[in-house]
């Protein structure tokens, strides 16, 4: 007699080559209903079992009736037959998708979970890579909180793995928290779109350049996708692990409105001696707002785009309670994806409907596996970026950045402590890192019908894009001919202020540039003193006092 071994859908049995049980000859497709029968079947027996939720009452020859609508959002597969021979799911394939009898009727799996029964498998699914450990290191005790990454080098290669130290729980070391978003480098880790698509460089207006870690993603397919990449049989790829081979969110990587946009920040508050703690989205989304009520500021990274339900309560309630926050970005807050605690180190992402489309999402799946809520647009779920921080995205273009114009509510008295040092300096940021301008690459602006507050102040608005930077698609109706930064002023990014109820306030630049010109001239330039000026009041316990009217 032969060893026992597992009994594996969707792939075949094979030893790992470290000795455990593996898989190998990956099956792309959907399994739904599957069934173990101790007896041969005719079609007709074949498909009335399968209708049958309950087949081992039809037929006593049933072994085991796997249902794979039970547990949705969890690691679990239950078999509804008389022996319970419950299983798992591995890597990280898609439920909550439709079944074989999917009628259209209901588009939540919640609410017709009998019609989505089905899990869609990949040949390049992977959660976590579970390799052997090679060395561990020990947080000293007193280390100080902040962003580090471990170098592994060999010969000419080079790897970085970034993590991240936050004060011990409950406890903080500075006044200031900034806000790693570490949601967002998980949706783009591994990112190999703009060498899949045709149209990559287009879109991006620049011929594609392969970095040494992008040329390794690409001969080793196996580390995973992006949330912004297609699996191998054309599906759009709905998670991202940091459970595995990570490129992209280190230092010397792309891309640039990642990690390495937030090391600008980082490094500014290191130079101008701004004290700072630093916690991560995973943080946000476990401990509520707990976790930032103890700081009487904090400051967001350049790109803090994907946001879960619990993110965002978390951050709304500070606000609400008084707390400051400077978005230091674009293209924040715009997307709602999920957690899970199932299966911890995972972001999910169904885009419905609208926004800038990498792929289109399967018809009657744009609810979210982990928690059933409605994904895509967190403002078309009627909470849109305008009623948090002022400002939601409005345009794309990566070729040319622009610089910002004084406007007149600069020149008011609630915003005097922000231009400080300024004197007439009538434009900000004409330079750069990122396309030589703060205001570039994905940019926001007002919209007081999306909730921009009525008293909010424009601080100064963004002139100087291309005709390569365009409206995003959630700002258009159909198609018409401007929608260009030359010929449309809509096209714009504004820095903008608003004081909320309870002394808080929020500070937005509205692009993901504007932190690539923080280092300019050795950090002495107009955007690093109105950074700073905004901060230092922000950490100052005066409260701010909403305007009347």
């Amino acid at each position: 007699m032969g060893s026992a071994q597992p009994l594996i859908m969707a792939a075949m049995p094979a030893t790992h080559p470290a000795g455990r049980p593996g898989a190998s000859q990956f099956f792309n497709g959907k399994l739904d209903r599957p069934r173990l029968v101790g007896r041969a079947l005719n079609m007709a027996d074949s498909v009335a079992l399968g209708w049958n939720a309950m087949p081992h009452k039809q037929d006593s020859s049933v072994v085991a009736a796997w249902d794979f609508s039970r547990e949705i959002g969890d690691v679990t597969i239950i078999d509804a037959g008389p022996n319970g021979l419950h299983g798992r799911v591995v890597n990280l394939p898609s439920r909550a998708v439709k079944g074989f009898n999917w009628s259209g009727n209901e588009q939540n799996w919640r609410h017709a979970p009998e019609e989505y029964g089905a899990i869609h498998f990949h040949d390049d699914d992977l959660y976590d890579a579970e390799w052997d450990t090679d060395f561990s290191y020990e947080i000293p005790a007193d280390l100080r909180s902040g962003v580090y990454a471990v170098r592994l080098r060999a010969e000419d290669d080079e790897w970085y793995l970034t993590f991240y130290v936050r004060p011990p729980r409950g406890t903080t070391t500075a006044k200031l928290a900034f806000l790693a978003s570490t949601a967002t480098y998980m949706a783009y880790s591994n990112i190999q779109w703009t060498w899949q698509e045709p149209f990559g460089e287009v879109t991006e207006c620049y011929w594609t350049t392969m970095q040494p870690g992008e040329v390794f993603l690409q001969e080793h397919p196996e580390y995973g996708l992006s949330t912004y990449d297609d699996h191998s049989d054309g599906s759009g790829v709905r998670y991202a692990s940091r459970l595995r081979p990570v490129s992209q969110v280190g230092p010397k990587t792309d891309p640039v409105w990642n990690i390495n946009a937030d090391t600008h920040i980082l490094a500014w508050l290191e130079e101008k001696g701004i004290d700072y703690d630093v916690i991560t989205d995973e943080d946000l989304h476990n401990e509520g707002v707990a976790i930032l009520e103890q700081y009487s500021a904090m400051i967001t990274g350049a790109h803090p785009e994907y946001y879960t339900t619990p993110m965002w309560d978390g951050l709304q309630t500070y606000l609400a309670r008084g707390g400051r926050m400077a978005y230091l970005g674009g293209n924040g807050f715009i997307w709602r994806c999920a957690m899970s605690d199932a299966m911890p180190g995972v972001v999910e992402l169904r885009r419905a409907e609208d926004g800038i489309r990498y792929r289109s999402e399967e018809p009657g799946e744009y609810y979210l596996e982990f928690n059933g809520e409605y994904g895509g647009l967190w403002r078309r779920l009627g909470t849109s970026p305008q009623a948090l921080c002022g400002v939601g995205t409005v345009a794309v273009g990566f070729d040319v950045s622009g610089y910002y114009i004084r406007k007149e509510g600069s020149f008011d008295a609630r915003a005097r402590f922000i231009f400080e040092g300024i004197g007439d300096d009538e434009v900000i940021g004409d330079f750069g890192i990122f396309a030589g301008g703060a205001s570039g690459s994905e940019i926001d602006a007002v919209d007081p019908v999306l909730g921009t507050p009525p008293h909010t102040l424009i601080l100064a608005s963004s002139e100087g894009h291309s005709s390569n930077t365009l409206i995003v698609p959630d700002e258009i109706g159909f198609n018409h001919a401007v929608m260009d930064g030359v010929q449309n002023p809509n096209v714009r990014a504004d820095m903008t202020f608003f004081e909320t109820p309870g002394g808080g306030a929020v500070f937005s630049v509205g692009s993901i540039a504007w932190p690539g010109s923080l280092p300019h001239n050795g950090y002495d330039n107009n955007v690093s003193r109105i950074c700073e000026n905004v901060l230092r009041r922000f950490m100052d316990d005066a409260p701010f006092a909403m305007p009347d009217g």
